[in-house]
This record gives C-alpha cells, structure tokens and sequence, in this order.
C-alpha cells in the first residue's frame, strides 16, 4: 500500500486541517515536519479539551520528543513507515506496554499494561507519534459519551449534545481536528455512533478482519476494531495496515488483505446500492429522512443503480445481538463486580448486572441462530453490492436526554438511538459511517453502508466515491 497523493507545494497556516493522507504525504515529502504536525495538534488540544473533554490523557513532551526523532531518522533517510511522523491517538481500551489503559474506568485507572494490542502495535510500526489517549464510555459499554470517571465528552459541533459512545473521544477529536485519525471499536455501534454524531467517517470491521489481541474485551464474539477519520481514504489507510492475520488471535482470517487504497479510487457505475423497505426507514427524524434522500440521489447521478430490498426481521436481530452483548459483558466482569461494585459507575453496573438475569439457554438460542441469519441475510442482498441505511434515526440528542439520572425517557432514548446499528454488529458484518448532511441546527447526520462479510474494499469505494461528489466530511464545527 502506498499513498499517490501529491503534497502541496507548503504546509497549510493550520498543519491539523489536512487530512491524515495529506499529512503523511508532506511529512514524507520534507514539505512538513513531524514536530510542526504535532505541534498544531497540541496547540488544538490545548485549546479545545476543555469545552469537548476528549482526551483521558495528553502527552505532550513525550509527544515532542517523539516527533523530534522521527524528522531525526527522516534527515536521515531513515522512514519508519507509512505515517512516519504522523501525530494520531486513539480510544483508550488499546494496550501497549509501559503505559496505562484506562478503559474509561476506575478500576483501571492505574492500571499499567504488560502486553500490546496488535492494531495499535501496527499502526505504531508505520511510524505514528502518540498524542495520548482519546476518551471512551466506561469499559465501552455505552452509546452516548457519558463517563462518571471522566465526565462526559461533548459534541464539537454543539457542546450541549452527545458524541455518541463508546468511541466518544475519537468521534469528538477526529470532527474537532485534534488527531488526523483515530481507532475505534464497535460491538453494538460503538464506531458508528460518534462517526454518526461528530460528522466524521468511521468503518466498523469484518469479526475476523482485525486483531483483537491487546484490545479491553466487552463481547468476545461481537467486538469489532476499526478506524475512524475525516475520510474513507484515511479509514482505507489505517484499515490496511491493521488487517490480517494475527497468530496471536485465532479468530482473525488467514486470507490475504486487499488494497484498500486502491478501492478508494474506485467509482459508483456498475454498483447496485439496496434500501431497506421496512425498519431502517421507519419512525426517522424527518431530517434524517431527508438527509436519506438527498444521499440516494446524490447517489444516482454518481452512477449507482438504486433498488428496494426486503431485509429479514431486524428487530429479531437487534433483540439477539443484545442477549448475547449482556450476557458475555456480564461473564468479562463478574470478578470485579463482586469485589468491586462500587467502582463502577452506576449506568455501566446497571446493564452489567442486567446481564446475570438472562437464561444460559436463551445466551445459546441467540449463539446458534446467528448462522442462519446470516444466510438469510445474504439471501436477501443477494442482488446488491451494499445496503443503504440511517446510522441513527435522529441526530446527536443532548446530554441531558441521555443522562440515566435525568429521569425515566433517558433510556428509553438510549435504546432508540442504537437500534440500526445491533443488528449488524450481531450478524458479523462490515460497515461504513459516513457525513452526508446536516440538520437545520447544524447537527451533522450520518449514513450507513453494509456490505457483506469482508467486502470493506466495496464499501470503500463507495464511500470514497461519494465523498468526491460531495464536501460534508470536509466541514468542521466553527468552534473548533
């Protein structure tokens, strides 16, 4: 994988403004410097942590340091890799050896790790600098950004509203320009949901595309790692180099890693795009609906046929990717729920503790049906490339109507504003988030495309296509 991009001829007054491909091209390219990079990223973080709260933790000497070794070894000829120099950070879940994970936890907080997670060890190896560690939902078990450790982050495009959870600092630092790109993870929507929220392009994984080695574990057979950038050319770039098999995690795929780079320069003719005739369409904000529309026919004049498909039952879906979420969250925590109750907070060890009440044969029930739902998934998107659909039925909802202390609609709208994304994350499958409009208010609104399993070079292309029809994910919230 390499990048083709051309640098510009000087870097911008802001280096933090260009995209992650962009950076690493002008740092490569001498045109840019490592320490100039991370230096604007600091200068944002500085300005702008205390409004989002999107960093757990902020290195900045260490930054330095480490950006002064990289433009170092590049005077020497010496390059790292492919993001030799770049400044990223990444949700704080992600171990690596000698430093703290939190896991937006307090049982954790002084946690040092003794092993490396093999995404962030990949990502790493291509040269990366790190920024620190980006905030997240308590143990990742949340939708919305709340954290009573941490308190919660905010969306850079209204400070009043909700990133979306569990990724809640890589949605809120990637949309505020304060790292170029982000990891994530999604075992109900966690990706998705701040991609969704904070206008920024985020692509939940194959179950097996990635390593999960070194990653804090919630679902063992629903927890999914992916990126999340202002691009789909940025998320192919990281996506690439995490990809492939790891000997250290046996569910990862043996099969080769397709150039995702080279998908992203792919176009919309000769693709067949699905829309849901039922439950993705149904009960949506009428500016989701809207924001739908103008997709499907942006969509068009791209070159893409547009169909009308009829998915199996989602809500069935949505029901058995929940059992098997609280059931397998609840088996990860027993031990400390036990001897450590009153660390957790009170929303987390609620739904922690929901999970013990559900039957060991209903757990099985929902286990063993997910393979003949999945073939009647892929029956079903048998005559289509990708499905279209809403990430949410509703933009980024406040803080305050999230909260569970606020009273008894809090989560009621919880669970409203994940039920699209449950049932992929149950059937396994790839998906992409993507910015595709705005609300009246100025809240950004988020379009999901499902592929079929390992097909993330299809949706890389389309997402990348239609990211050159339009400028959304090029926008950024004034504040920042």
């Amino acid at each position: 994988m390499s990048l083709s991009l051309r640098p510009s001829a000087g870097a911008p007054a802001d280096p933090a403004l260009m995209t992650l491909a962009e950076a690493a091209m002008a740092i490569r390219a001498g045109v840019l410097s490592s320490r100039e990079a991370t230096e604007a990223c600091l200068a944002r973080i500085a300005r702008l942590q205390p409004a989002i709260n999107a960093f757990i933790a902020i290195e900045p000497e260490a930054a330095l340091a480490a950006a002064d070794a990289a433009d170092a070894a590049l005077a020497q000829g010496e390059v790292k890799g492919l993001l030799h120099g770049l400044p990223l950070a990444h949700k704080d879940m992600f171990y690596e050896e000698g430093l703290v994970s939190t896991c937006g936890s307090k049982i954790l907080r002084e946690k040092v790790a003794t092993t490396n997670s093999t995404a962030l060890a990949r990502i790493k190896a291509a040269g990366t600098v790190r920024l620190g560690a980006l905030h997240m939902v308590e143990f990742a078990y949340g939708p919305t950004g709340h954290n009573a450790h941490f308190g919660a982050a905010r969306n850079p495009w209204n400070t009043a509203h909700v990133t979306g959870g569990s990724s809640s600092g890589s949605g809120a630092a990637v949309a505020a320009r304060l790292t170029y790109g982000a990891l994530g993870s999604d075992t109900g929507g966690s990706i998705r949901m701040p991609a969704h929220f904070c206008g920024v392009t985020g692509l939940k994984s194959t179950v097996g595309l990635v390593s999960r080695y070194g990653a804090m574990p919630l679902s063992f057979s629903l927890d999914t790692i992916g990126p999340l950038a202002r691009t789909v050319e940025d998320c192919a770039i990281l996506l690439g180099l995490m990809a492939g098999h790891d000997p250290l995690d046996p569910t990862t795929a043996t099969a080769p890693v397709p150039d995702y780079l080279a998908a992203a320069e792919g176009r919309l003719k000769g693709l067949t795009i699905g829309i849901p005739d039922a439950f993705y369409v149904d009960d949506l904000d009428p500016e989701v609906a809207r924001v739908l529309d103008e997709t499907i026919a942006t969509l068009k004049r791209g070159g893409a046929r547009i169909v009308s498909v009829s998915l199996p039952d989602q809500m069935k879906l949505s029901g058995a990717s929940q059992v098997v979420l609280n059931c397998e969250a609840s088996a990860s925590h027993k031990a400390w729920l036990l001897e450590r109750p009153q660390d957790y907070g009170p929303q987390i060890r609620s739904r922690l503790e929901n999970g013990f009440a559900i039957p060991a044969v209903t757990y099985l029930e929902a286990l063993r049906w997910r393979g003949p739902a999945l073939a009647e998934h892929l029956a079903a998107v048998a005559e289509v490339d990708a499905v279209l659909a809403p990430t949410a039925p509703m933009p980024a909802p406040t803080i305050a109507e999230t909260d569970t202390d606020g009273g008894p609609g809090a989560e009621a709208m919880i669970q409203r504003i994940t039920r699209f994304t449950r049932p992929v994350n149950y059937l396994g499958l790839p998906t992409v988030s993507l910015p595709c409009g705005f609300t009246s208010t100025g809240l950004p609104v988020g379009l999901q495309v499902i592929g079929r399993p390992f097909a993330e070079a299809t949706l890389i292309r389309i997402g990348a296509a239609f990211q050159r029809e339009t400028d959304f994910h090029e926008q950024m919230p004034e504040e920042a």
